[in-house]
């Protein structure tokens, strides 16, 4: 008699092999999402720290230039007996807020002396302008031409410095001569931006 042909059985899994296979993919994909979340977070974050660096750039060179246009000259009213002259210096303020007379241009053709005022409203930082007129110190700021240099402003401070070396002042009168400097101060998003001196042109 022959003998029976062998029949060959393939060894299977056993339910602990299983389980230690699913175990070992699960970290993996578990190391792979975390790697990715990872990754989106860090891009989001790069995203809102450029957003806030062109933020302070833009903010921060408007106003220096805003600054260098500051009107200069010995008639501190821009005043003359014969009437309104838009020469002189101009600057008024105290800490929520700061008003100056600077040249500023619109376009190629357009632009003149204009009375411009930094000041915080509700959350927004906003820079309003108006014609430069007779009684500048009295000037009303009600529905004047305005933009909005920062939003969710939580703070806002502005100082003076009377001369290098001083004390900073927290607010400065029209009736003098312009400050050496001004310093502003400023917090938005739960962050303080870095201090803001620009030197008052004389």
């Amino acid at each position: 008699m022959g003998c029976a042909p062998r029949v060959s059985r393939a060894r299977g899994f056993t339910l602990v092999e299983v389980v230690v296979a699913l175990s070992v993919l699960a970290l993996v994909l578990l190391a792979t999402v975390t790697a990715l979340r990872t990754f989106a977070n860090t891009q989001i974050s790069l995203e809102r720290l450029t957003g806030r660096v062109d933020e302070l750039r833009n903010v921060s060179s408007t106003l220096r230039d805003l600054v260098e246009s500051a009107t200069r000259g010995d008639n501190l009213e821009g005043l003359t007996l014969g009437g309104p002259s838009h020469a002189g210096t101009f600057v008024q303020g105290n800490q929520e807020q700061v008003a100056w007379k600077a040249t500023l241009l619109f376009g190629e053709r357009f632009g003149g002396v204009y009375l411009v005022r930094l000041a915080r409203e509700g959350e927004q930082l906003v820079l309003r302008w108006q014609e430069s007129g007779v009684n500048d110190r009295n000037a009303r700021w009600a529905n004047t031409p305005s933009r909005s240099m920062v939003e969710a402003v939580q703070d806002f401070r502005v100082a003076y410095l009377p001369e290098p070396g001083a004390e900073w002042q927290a607010s400065w009168r029209a009736d003098g001569p312009p400050p050496a400097a001004l310093r502003l101060q400023l917090r938005s998003r739960d962050r303080w931006w870095p201090e803001l001196v620009m030197r008052w042109p004389r």
